[in-house]
């Protein structure tokens, strides 16, 4: 009887469903406890995500840096900043991150009108390092996916010290037909290195966040470049078919692209002819 022991009690043992949860999510499932506190090391995971998250919203965002990474992919870039001279200014007023400074109007009102079809902004946001460490990779698988229907891009605008509506005023100014803010979310304890791209069509000053569409937690761990790439362009399609973004576009694209490659929407030359060749866009590489 005494040998059966070690058997009862490990069949009395009841596993925690949650523990196999928290093996495939990054959510803070299953911490366990030591008492009425959570475990050490739970404590300084937390201490240490919060202190990740800290550094990516102060994080600086280097635009040069940016500029020369899209350019060796064989696109041009323009540097602008909004009307937040600082980042303490700009996290305590986000009014100012909304419009631009007077420099910047005046170098976008200085720029060639072509009324493109799509412009695209990258922005800081409260992320530089979502920008810093994703921007590159999903332009790379976007805009070959943008040219492969022969759209019009203008010139990419790199914006400091944005908010998402900073695109809105940049549209307006360029005459775009769609605006792609490609910017820095607000980091979460989970990640802090997250991409959102937010789609806006006939942009103005005044849209509201509702007539947006938002495709987020752009990363390698969570919807990698080439799957955002392909939503983007999917959703670009739809809005100019039915001439609207935001709550009345709805994202059925998960189906649409099921079977697509990952790269099968990246492998394409732009249209022979396209009117923004002689607006000097760059060709965009392989």
């Amino acid at each position: 009887m005494i040998e059966d022991l070690p058997s009862l009690a490990l069949n009395a043992v009841i596993p925690d469903p949650w523990t196999k949860l928290a093996s495939i999510t990054p959510a803070r499932l299953a911490l366990g406890r030591a008492g009425g506190a959570l475990p050490t090391g739970q404590v300084l995971g937390l201490a240490m995500a919060h202190a990740q998250a800290r550094d990516a919203v102060h994080a600086v965002f280097e635009a040069a840096v940016l500029a020369a990474a899209f350019q060796s992919l064989g696109h041009d870039s323009l540097a602008i900043e909004s009307a937040a001279p600082t980042r303490e200014i700009y996290l305590r007023r986000p009014d100012l991150g909304r419009r631009l400074s007077p420099r910047s109007r005046e170098a976008l009102i200085g720029l060639p009108r072509h009324e493109p079809d799509v412009s695209i902004v990258v922005a800081d946001g409260l992320s530089a390092t979502a920008v810093h460490q994703n921007a590159a990779a999903l332009i790379d698988e976007l805009l070959p996916a943008l040219y492969r229907r022969g759209y019009r891009l203008s010139p990419m605008v790199l914006a400091q010290q944005a908010r998402v509506a900073l695109g809105d005023e940049i549209g307006q100014l360029l005459g775009s037909r769609m605006m792609i803010v490609l910017i820095g979310e607000r980091p979460g304890l989970s990640a802090a290195d997250s991409l959102g791209a937010y789609l806006t069509i006939a942009p103005r000053i005044g849209r509201s966040d509702a007539e947006r569409n938002c495709v987020s937690n752009i990363r390698p761990n969570g919807l990698v470049p080439s799957r955002a790439a392909a939503k983007i362009a999917w959703l670009i399609e739809r809005a100019f078919a039915l001439s609207l973004t935001g709550v009345g576009l709805k994202d059925d694209s998960d189906g649409s692209l099921a079977a697509v490659p990952r790269r099968a929407l990246s492998t394409s030359e732009p249209p022979s002819g396209d009117p923004a060749r002689s607006a000097g866009e760059p060709r965009p590489t392989a």
